[in-house]
C-alpha cells in the first residue's frame, strides 16, 4: 500500500526534525518526505492537520500475560491497546507461565505476536531457569531466537556468585542485563513507601535503601565485569544519585522509570485505592521531583508504560492484598505529553523518551523517520484530551491510578510496517 500523510507536524528526536512536512509510504518502508517520488500515487492519503506524525513508541516494560495469564490479558488485546496508545514496538519481561527461559517458548511468542500483525514484541530472556535464581540459562540460543536481553523480572537473584557469573557471561557475549534494583530481603512483603504516610495508614513500608542497597551491589559486580545493565524503573532520589555518578564514571549503565512515577507519590493512594499499588510502590513527593529532573537531565535514558494488567478478582481487594500493577499501554503518551507540559520541557525533548531512546536501550532497529527505514509511525493530536475510564480501555486490564483524569494527547493513527493498524473512529 502506498500512503501518503499530509500537513503534519513532524517531530523526529533521532534526526532532530521538528517541523511541518509530509511523508511517502510504500512497501512497508518510507520512500520520502518532503516532496513525493516520481510517479508516487497514494492508495490513501491521511490528513494530518494539526496532528504531530512521530516515531511509534517504543515501550521497555509491556507484561503482556500471555503465556499462562489470559484470565488477566491476551496477546492479542494487549497488543491491541498498544497500538491505540501509538507503541509500535514493545519489550516484554519473561515472568509468564512458563517462564521464558527456552528458546521454543521465546520462538512461539515470537509467532504468535507476528501472526497479529499489530506492535513488535522483542522478549526478554530469563537470565536464570525458572527465575529462580540459581542456574544460568543458555543465553546465547535465547539471543538467536530474538531475546533483546535477560532479566529477573521482579525475581531478585539472592545468591551474588550467580550474578557475577551472569554478567561475566553477558560480558562476555556483549549482551545487557536488565535488573530492577531491589533487595532479595530487605522490603520484602512491603505494600507502600516507607514514610510518614504508611505508617499512618498501618501500611507495611519498602524502604528506599531496598533500592539503593540492589544498586550499590550491582554497581560492585559491574566494576568488576564490566558488563553492560539496564536498571528497571528506578523510583527514589537517592537511587537517581548512585546512577548518576556511575554514569560519571564511566560504567555501561541505562536506567528507566515507570511513567507512573513521573505523575504520582504515595499520598496518590489515599484512602487504600489498590489501582495505586504498584512496584516499586509510589514514593515520596522529592523523590518524584528528582525523577522527574534525572529524566530531563538525561540520567534516566527512557519512560516506560510498566504495564501490568490486573483482573478484577486480584485489585478489588484490601489495598495490602491487592496484587500490584497497572494499565499503562494507552496512557504512556499522554503522560509523557502531561509531563512535558507540566515540566514546560519541549514536546521533541519528551518524545525522545518514549521512542528513540528507548529503542536505543533496547538495541531496536526503530523510531526513526529515515528514508528506506520501517514505516512505523505515531499521528497524534496533541491538544485534544480524553478522559481515562476503564471500560472504555482496549487492554484487558482495566485498572489505573489514573482513572477519572483529563489527559492531552489523543493517538488519531498507529501505522506499522507501513500499515494502519489503528484509526480513530
Amino acid at each position: 500500500m502506498k500512503l501518503h500523510i499530509k500537513n503534519g507536524h513532524l517531530i523526529d528526536p533521532l534526526n532532530d526534525l521538528d517541523k511541518s512536512l509530509d511523508v511517502f509510504i510504500h512497501a512497508g518502508k518510507i520512500v520520502a518526505i518532503g516532496h513525493a517520488p516520481d510517479n508516487f500515487s497514494a492508495d490513501k492519503v491521511i490528513d494530518a492537520t494539526g496532528m504531530i506524525v512521530m516515531p511509534g513508541l517504543v515501550d521497555l516494560c509491556a507484561r503482556l500475560r500471555d503465556p499462562g495469564f489470559e484470565y488477566k490479558a491476551t496477546l492479542e488485546s494487549e497488543l491491541r491497546a498498544a497500538v491505540r496508545g501509538g507503541v509500535t514496538s514493545l519489550v516484554c519481561p519473561p515472568d509468564t507461565d512458563p517462564v521464558l527461559d527456552e528458546s521454543g517458548l521465546v520462538g512461539m511468542l515470537k509467532q504468535r505476536a507476528k501472526a497479529q500483525n499489530l506492535a513488535n514484541v522483542y522478549p526478554l530472556g530469563a537470565l536464570t531457569h525458572g527465575l529462580q535464581g540459581k542456574q544460568l540459562t543458555e543465553m546465547s540460543a535465547l539471543t538467536e531466537v530474538g531475546c533483546v536481553g535477560f532479566s529477573q523480572a521482579e525475581h531478585p537473584v539472592e545468591d551474588t556468585n550467580v550474578l557475577l557469573r551472569a554478567m561475566q557471561y553477558a560480558k562476555t557475549f556483549g549482551y545487557t542485563v536488565w535488573l530492577r534494583p531491589q533487595d532479595a530481603h530487605i522490603g520484602v512483603g512491603g505494600v507502600a513507601h516507607s514514610g510518614a504516610f504508611a505508617s499512618r495508614m498501618g501500611l507495611s513500608g519498602v524502604p528506599v535503601m531496598a533500592e539503593t542497597i540492589a544498586l550499590h551491589t550491582l554497581f560492585e559486580l559491574q566494576r568488576a565485569t564490566g558488563a553492560r545493565i539496564h536498571l528497571c524503573r528506578i523510583s527514589s532520589a537517592a537511587g537517581v544519585d548512585l546512577v548518576r555518578q556511575a554514569k560519571r564514571e564511566g560504567l555501561d549503565v541505562t536506567c528507566d522509570v515507570g511513567v507512573h512515577h513521573l505523575h504520582l507519590t504515595d499520598t496518590d493512594i489515599g484512602f487504600f485505592d489498590a489501582n495505586a499499588r504498584l512496584v516499586p510502590p509510589l514514593r515520596s513527593g522529592r523523590d518524584r521531583d528528582a525523577l522527574r529532573m534525572a529524566v530531563f537531565d538525561g540520567t534516566i535514558d527512557a519512560i516506560c508504560s510498566d504495564h501490568t494488567p490486573v483482573d478484577d478478582d486480584e485489585k478489588l481487594l484490601p489495598f495490602a492484598e491487592a496484587s500490584p500493577g497497572a494499565t499503562g499501554l494507552e496512557l504512556l503518551l499522554s503522560l509523557a505529553v502531561k509531563w512535558a507540559h507540566e515540566s514546560h520541557i519541549q514536546l521533541a525533548i519528551a518524545m525522545a523518551k518514549i521512542t528513540s531512546d528507548p529503542a536505543r536501550v533496547a538495541g531496536i532497529s526503530a523510531a526513526k523517520l529515515s528514508v528506506g527505514c520501517c514505516a512505523d509511525l505515531c499521528i497524534f493530536d496533541p491538544v485534544a484530551e480524553w478522559t481515562v475510564e476503564g471500560q472504555g480501555l482496549t487492554s484487558q486490564g482495566k485498572h489505573t491510578p489514573f482513572l477519572n483524569y483529563s489527559l492531552p494527547g489523543v493517538v488519531q493513527h498507529t501505522i506499522v510496517a507501513g500499515h494502519v493498524v489503528y484509526s480513530r473512529a
